[in-house]
């Protein structure tokens, strides 16, 4: 029995090994995350921006976010907050792939037999659920680096200076000044985004690779897993686009001048419709979607690939 098996179709596995699928998830979400997370930056600092009185704005368009973020902050500038990102990105994917397929096992109305609709997506929901708690740390230390230089740039036209941060100093402070909770910011908003996000996405997936091709052992080819991946990834992330936004201003601590401050969701929903109208909701989406589509078709390929099974002799 393959790895993949267990996504990759409807029917569930009789046996559910925990270790090979935890490490299998780390790997996929690193590889993933190396290669999008320029994209990534791209979208946190198109979502964070705000529309002036008169229509003016730091950027026009996606390639526009990256051609000065190139010539300001050079290559390495669209990796900043990566290394936090690589670091939590190991526990978060391994969660969030592991834990789907260990609600699907357990939710399994027998062996061989097809996991109906409702069941799949109470287990990609439950899945989303289990990874708030890496996420909303990770993702709140990962938008403040990203968006650094835009509010650096924006402060500087204003004649001000934002003193440089890192990763670790934000970290300290947060946890000096409010202990725990204060890296758990937004952590409403990530939950609004993660469990809708994963209620659509693994059902979605698992049809869709059911569609394609299946080698002797009964398990997906690779290109099949990948494609699926992509479709499912960028269909979820258009739709929960509006909930990512609300998460991403949420979280931003520091905000350029003149920018607005939220209390919760619901405030930041009424702030966002009144200054800027709906479209707001869907700033970054195409970009979102750009990033969520290899992430996710990434990750499922090199998790169905099945390395930590073949390096601890189970396949």
């Amino acid at each position: 029995m393959t790895s993949g098996q267990v996504n990759q179709s409807s029917a569930v596995p009789q046996q559910f090994k925990l270790l090979p699928k935890i490490i299998n998830g780390g790997i996929a979400g690193i590889i993933g995350v190396s290669v999008v997370f320029p994209l990534d930056l791209v979208k946190t600092r198109l979502q964070n921006q705000v529309i002036g009185p008169k229509g003016e704005k730091m950027y026009s368009s996606m390639l526009d976010c990256f051609k000065k973020t190139y010539k300001t902050e050079g290559y390495f500038g669209m990796y900043k907050g990566s290394g936090v990102n690589i670091l939590l990105i190991t526990p978060e994917k391994a969660i969030k792939l592991t834990a789907n397929d260990m609600f699907r096992h357990y939710l399994s109305t027998g062996p061989g037999e097809p996991l109906p609709l409702v069941r799949e997506m109470l287990a990609g929901g439950s899945a989303g659920a289990c990874q708030i708690i890496i996420t909303t740390p990770m993702e709140l230390l990962k938008i403040q680096m990203q968006d650094a230089g835009r509010v650096a740039a924006a402060a500087k036209s204003e004649g001000k200076t934002i003193p440089k941060i890192s990763a670790w100093s934000l970290t300290t402070d947060l946890f000096r000044k409010r202990g725990i909770l204060g890296l758990y910011q937004g952590t409403g908003a990530t939950a609004l985004r993660d469990v809708t996000f994963s209620v659509i996405y693994f059902p979605l997936f698992a049809r869709l690779n059911d569609l394609g091709p299946k080698r002797e052992d009964g398990s997906s080819v690779f290109w099949c897993s990948f494609l699926a991946g992509c479709v499912a990834g960028s269909s979820a992330a258009l739709f929960v686009n509006p909930f990512d936004v609300i998460k991403t201003r949420l979280q931003a601590i520091n905000k350029a001048p003149g920018e607005p401050t939220y209390n919760g969701v619901l405030d930041c929903i009424g702030k966002t419709l009144k200054n800027e109208g709906p479209t707001a909701f869907f700033k970054g989406g195409a970009c979102r979607m750009i990033v969520i589509a290899p992430l996710f078709g990434i990750a499922q390929t090199v998790y169905y690939l099945g390395v930590a099974e073949y390096l601890m002799g189970l396949k």
